[in-house]
């Protein structure tokens, strides 16, 4: 009996990925929660903080946006690309967003938990008496303020339009693409807070980071509009929970709606907090896993890079016949003159370069017209302080491709 065929490459998975993900991995690709020594991890919330990972880890994709749950730094460090998928879940966010303005607006959560508690044979009575505690108001011709424009945040913003608000954007990071994406009557303001002090609603759609940590501080919160409903469906430390707690018992602020319920705010009668559903759509855990496994394809098959969020946007498409040669390192200068030294002194000739930079890292892909590279070399370029990574691929013998 013929042995069995070792698969190319391994994929370690964690937490339940969606099947028409994993049925995105090529036949020659072992994809399970098993392996120990796997060349790429997949993953949705597990946090990895507190997991050994494999030295064997080439890369890691994150089926969702934030990736919080993932050591970057450390894996920075080692030369490990993190991969995440922006925009595959921003419309089942949008979605959720949208509900969250018109059950803040119309009290829909304090009048289903008081319908819940209607028994008795004067239901009818006791509907017709009761909902006068719930009068509400129409969203249309109030002020929209969001906070982020990217995948989410512009498609909200789009929303608000429609819905007949006025709709203000800040983003002072806001992309080429997604500012082509926002409708006209969308008035981009470069004040944070002018938008803080006009705005009825305002909804956050930026990502946690170092900088945008505690974002709606205190001092921010004493700017809100008088009556003012906060989003949150980002991320809860973008707030200072205990400060707008203050505020909402005072009547400062209208509502807190957040899709992250925890200890602060869990229980307060002007919070409304769903239990962080923003993504939880099969559509949005199909096009995650989708987009990820691509992704990590790519990258261990031809070591182009979308979508990291440590290293650069690097694709560079292979032609017939090429050897290719990948370097994860430093950005410091020098770096990829040592390199093309040590590979001209190998007498390797390169077809093919691309540079590509991002912070304090940087990476390279080179296509060289050779059959093979001498150990000797690649110790030689593991050996150059900066370098963190380096990867050998096989000869593409087929026609060209990305």
């Amino acid at each position: 009996m013929a042995k069995a065929k070792a698969p190319d490459y391994t994929i370690k998975t964690y937490n339940q990925i969606s099947e028409a993900g994993l049925a995105t991995f090529k036949p020659n690709y072992e994809v399970s929660d098993k392996s120990a020594r796997p060349d790429g991890i997949i993953l949705r919330s597990f946090d990895l903080h507190s997991e050994p990972i494999a030295d064997s880890v080439l890369a890691i994709g994150r089926a969702g946006a934030g990736v919080n749950n993932i050591p970057v730094d450390g894996l920075s460090k080692r030369g490990v690309v993190v991969f995440n998928a922006p925009g595959a879940n921003a419309n089942s966010v949008k979605e959720i967003v949208v509900a969250a303005l018109i059950t803040a607006g119309r009290n829909l959560a304090e009048a289903l938990q008081y319908t819940a508690g209607l028994s008795g044979k004067d239901m009818r009575a006791d509907v017709e008496a009761g909902k006068k505690k719930f009068v509400g108001r129409e969203l249309a011709g109030k002020t929209l303020g969001v906070i982020g424009l990217g995948a989410v945040g512009y498609r909200v913003a789009n929303a608000g339009v429609d819905l007949g608000m006025k709709v203000l954007g800040y983003d002072p990071a806001l992309s080429v693409h997604n500012a082509l994406q926002l409708l006209p009557e969308v008035n981009q303001i470069e004040n944070l807070d002018e938008l803080l002090k006009t705005s009825d609603y305002i909804t956050l759609h930026v990502p946690l980071l170092d900088a945008t940590k505690g974002l709606i501080s205190a001092e921010k919160i004493k700017l809100l509009r008088k009556g003012a409903t906060l989003l949150n469906f980002s991320r809860d430390e973008l707030v200072d929970e205990k400060a707008l707690l203050k505020a909402l018992d005072k009547g400062n602020v209208h509502k807190y709606v957040t899709d992250f319920p925890n200890p602060t705010v869990h229980g307060h009668p002007k919070v409304v907090a769903f239990p962080h559903l923003g993504a939880s759509t099969a559509e949005a855990e199909d096009n995650c896993a989708v987009m990820v496994a691509s992704q990590l394809q790519d990258y261990l098959e031809n070591g182009n890079i979308r979508f990291s969020v440590n290293f650069p946007h690097a694709v560079l498409s292979r032609q017939p016949d090429s050897l290719r040669l990948t370097l994860a390192h430093a950005n410091q200068p020098g770096v990829v003159a040592q390199i093309s030294d040590i590979l001209h002194g190998a007498k390797v000739n390169i077809s093919e370069l691309l540079n590509k930079s991002r912070g304090e890292l940087a990476y390279t892909i080179f296509d060289l017209e050779t059959a093979a590279i001498s150990g000797d070399v690649i110790d030689r370029l593991e050996a150059i302080p900066e370098v963190l990574k380096v990867r050998v691929l096989p000869r593409n013998t087929g026609s060209a491709s990305q």
